[in-house]
């Protein structure tokens, strides 16, 4: 397993691009904007980008999914429940006085255990509403290794977890998204938020404000 991360679009989302070094395919996690960046990194692996994952549907975490479909022919994934806020990315993108880029609709409609596969990585699909009522964690296995990681997006990042006070949000299911689905992984796992640094599932389970009651 091969992993990039880089810093893209107006609120600094994180996107990942990982990739299966002996197939060379790839998927690219959360293509927030700035698609140049995100194919530079595609083109000098020489990677053929199968999917395109978002991990909810809000604008910062999608801004390049146009044009990297377009560039690639990669497919869309996102979770059923978030599908419909892709029609609404320019009005989102206004709500913070932002011109967002638009996206196409998804090719794939993910559910929970739902997996994804590129060479020897599994992509398995962690259903954990809260931030959004579509969005999903991304525990990532390879199995030659058997290493496993998870992405985030917004339900956990480092010492916080996702805002709950945009349509389609709540605490309590955030909550309990993160004590069900995420903190029954093991300490040492490590996880890959939508926004700032990475940390592991120990590191918040004893520092993570929001977490010291569940």
């Amino acid at each position: 397993m091969k992993l990039k991360s880089l810093i893209v679009g107006p609120l600094e989302a994180n996107c990942y691009v990982v990739w299966d070094e002996k197939a060379k395919e790839a998927i690219c996690i959360d293509p927030g904007g700035d698609v140049e960046e995100i194919l530079t990194i595609i083109e000098k692996a020489g990677l053929s980008l199968k999917y395109i994952i978002n991990t909810h549907g809000h604008f910062d975490h999608v801004g390049a999914n146009r044009l990297l479909k377009k560039t690639t022919g990669a497919k869309i994934a996102i979770h059923k429940e978030d599908a419909i806020l892709l029609e609404h990315i320019l009005e989102q993108g206004m709500a913070f006085g932002i011109q967002a880029a638009s996206s196409p609709a998804p090719d794939m409609l993910l559910n929970e255990k739902d997996e994804i596969r590129i060479g020897n990585l599994t992509i398995s699909v962690i259903h954990t509403p809260g931030h959004t009522k579509g969005g999903i964690c991304l525990l990532l296995k390879d199995s030659d290794n058997g290493q496993k990681i998870m992405f985030t997006g917004d339900t956990i990042f480092a010492d916080s977890v996702g805002r709950t006070d945009l349509p389609g949000g709540s605490h309590k299911e955030l909550i309990d998204s993160i004590k069900k689905k995420i903190l029954r992984f093991e300490d040492d796992m490590k996880l890959f938020p939508g926004h700032g640094p990475q940390t592991t599932i120990g590191r918040e389970k004893r520092f993570n404000q929001f977490l010291v009651d569940v």
